[in-house]
């Protein structure tokens, strides 16, 4: 399959997690809102011209900055 970030994803796609780019900090500010290698993902929606990406990890819904979203790496499903 194809690995793309979160920001290349269609609303309504799923994925799984492959990796988080990004330091030490970055990835435990990530990983506290549920978001972790091996989880499934869904896209919902994301606003035009870089603006917040929402998505649906499990039965939580997030919404992520732009430079965040990026630094997620995805296997489509």
């Amino acid at each position: 399959m194809e690995n793309i970030n979160l920001t290349q994803m269609k609303s309504g796609e799923e994925g799984i997690i492959v990796a988080i780019q990004g330091g030490y900090g970055l990835r435990r500010r990530i990983e506290s809102l549920g978001i972790r290698v091996g989880a499934k993902i869904r896209k919902i929606s994301s606003q035009f011209m870089r603006g917040p990406t929402t998505v649906q990890v499990g039965n939580t819904q997030v919404a992520l900055g732009f430079g965040m979203a990026q630094k997620i790496i995805i296997e489509r499903i």
